[in-house]
């Protein structure tokens, strides 16, 4: 094992962090990705409590575990999104105040900010999140959809983004977009022209997950390869598609789960992802950070889920070497 392995607690957020982390630490986790939902981090008490964000780091070393990076998911996809009752669902109640669109808005992107001071404080240096998109909704252009009106949709992004990003650089601290169906970037295009919308902005990066990339039909070691000083933080996460004539890569209005998607998540290793050519390209970037597992399988138990993928991560992954595998054939290399 070369990198630490962490698990992303989103999809545990039900389970307290006390819970989660004696568990990760016993299915071989050696960090937890802490989510700003649940019990797990909370982004208000962290700026106004001055113990607690030590009180979560001791909370996770009584388990032998780290802490590299927070998630700001939910929050963060209200930021561009249009808003509409569907956010109520994954929104605090303290972002969602009156449910009034500018105001949800304005209320994710203050939360964003205070993310940044809080990652600062925790003693993380990276966000992972959600931009929310003002254009998604436009993606198959029709009704017929210029492109001015895609244009201004980037330049809406950035005017909401940009003051959220020079505060992440203020507090030296860097946001991982994960690239995703429903962001403002989905792909190795639209990544690009978002980067291009915020100035190639210091601060924004990617959040590397093939398991949305696979299904799209892109490789994802194509992102690695086209972005690489981007790759600030890795979720370890598969999907498999199901094409069986009937369905669609569009899923069908069918829900997570459902046997006769085109498509759907799957534990790690048990997809379409091909992890070993994902760390060799990792590998040649010089990453470092987290493989962080985020567990998604609607067919399995969760827990046994998520230690076969702590075993699966650690049989993965293997350091880069440095010296040729036929240097030893030249006889002045040798000692």
């Amino acid at each position: 094992m070369t990198r630490p392995i962490t698990l992303f607690t989103g999809q545990w957020a039900d389970m307290p962090l006390a819970v989660l982390a004696e568990k990760a630490a016993s299915w071989g986790y050696t960090g937890l990705e802490l989510a700003c939902w649940g019990d797990h981090f909370d982004i208000d008490r962290a700026l106004s409590e001055d113990a607690y964000c030590q009180s979560q780091l001791d909370l996770l070393a009584q388990h032998g575990l780290s802490c590299h990076a927070i998630s700001n998911h939910l929050v963060g996809q209200a930021v561009s999104d249009p808003i509409d009752n569907r956010h109520q669902s994954i929104l605090p109640d303290h972002i969602w105040g009156d449910g009034q669109p500018e105001g949800v808005q304005q209320r994710a992107a203050q939360n964003m900010i205070d993310a940044a001071h809080a990652a600062k404080t925790l003693g993380v240096s990276v966000v992972n999140g959600f931009t929310g998109s003002p254009i998604w909704h436009k993606l198959y252009f029709f009704p017929p959809t210029s492109d001015q009106d895609i244009n201004k949709g980037y330049q809406h992004f950035a005017s909401q983004w940009t003051p959220i990003l020079d505060a992440f650089t203020k507090h030296n601290i860097k946001f991982a977009l994960e690239v995703h169906p429903t962001e403002i970037a989905y792909d190795i295009i639209t990544f690009r022209r978002a980067l291009q919308a915020v100035g190639d902005h210091p601060a924004f990066g990617i959040n590397f997950d093939p398991s949305h990339l696979i299904w799209q039909g892109l490789d994802p070691v194509q992102l690695i390869n086209h972005f690489p000083d981007r790759i600030f933080h890795v979720h370890i996460k598969d999907a498999a598609t199901t094409l069986d004539g009937s369905n669609s890569i569009l899923s069908s209005h069918l829900s997570f789960g459902h046997h006769k998607r085109g498509w759907d998540f799957r534990s790690p290793g048990r997809g379409d992802v091909d992890f070993e050519s994902i760390i060799r390209a990792l590998n040649r970037i010089n990453y470092k950070g987290p493989l962080s597992v985020e567990w998604e399988d609607s067919a399995m138990d969760r827990e046994h889920g998520a230690q076969e993928a702590a075993e699966f991560v650690a049989n993965l992954d293997f350091p880069s070497n440095n010296r040729a595998f036929d240097a030893s054939f030249d006889k002045d290399d040798q000692s």
